[in-house]
């Protein structure tokens, strides 16, 4: 498993005293309790999530807020509202907090203006549903649980144009290694990737 971890602003911000932990709902200090814990609420949410769908919904940024508010509502006080610090990967750096509001709302309106790429023929929806990939990652709005999101929404529109996406036949690290390409402006693994997992359901 490639090893890709956050620089933040301060590693201990929003953290317990001594640790790099995330102040939790749940008082959990350990982070390999609270990953576990994480993982079992998320996987509960997601589900109910994508059985209560309802492909009408608006897709705006307030909607994708909603929905790290429902996964992670039950862990994090500030779920579903924009981080205050700035964050980056080794290779990576995500919007800066100023500017997240304003560059989520554009991503957004734009996939809106778009129909959603619902009209277009499956190649150029490859390249569009990488590009928007790409700008999500890039806004990362949340201190943290965005790829959990972001994978959710994925999955969510997908669905809304008739198509289904199927993540876990992924391996996570190809995603990872295709994220930090398509920042760098090369899309052409994450889009080997989407042509992997997105099916037009039948």
């Amino acid at each position: 498993m490639i090893d890709i971890s956050y620089s933040v602003e301060s590693t201990t911000k929003d953290c317990y005293p001594g640790t790099t932990v995330l102040i939790n709902k749940l008082g959990i200090k350990n982070q390999n309790h609270l990953d576990e814990i994480e993982t079992m609420i998320v996987s509960v949410k997601s589900a109910e999530i994508e059985l209560s769908f309802r492909s009408d919904a608006d897709f705006d940024f307030e909607f994708y807020k909603d929905l790290h508010r429902i996964l992670f509502e039950d862990i994090y006080e500030w779920a579903g509202t924009v981080r205050t610090i700035n964050i980056s990967k080794k290779q990576t750096s995500f919007c800066s907090t100023e500017q997240i509001q304003e560059t989520g709302e554009n991503i957004f309106k734009y996939l809106q203006k778009a129909n959603y790429f619902s009209d277009l023929p499956y190649d150029e929806l490859i390249e569009e549903l990488a590009d928007l990939y790409n700008s999500i990652n890039y806004l990362h709005p949340f201190r943290e649980g965005n790829g959990r999101c972001q994978r959710l929404f994925f999955r969510l529109l997908s669905n809304k144009i008739g198509y289904s996406m199927d993540f876990d036949q992924i391996d996570p690290d190809n995603l990872m290694v295709a994220t930090i390409q398509a920042s760098g402006g090369v899309l052409d693994f994450l889009k080997i990737i989407f042509k992997e997992c997105l099916k037009k359901e039948k």
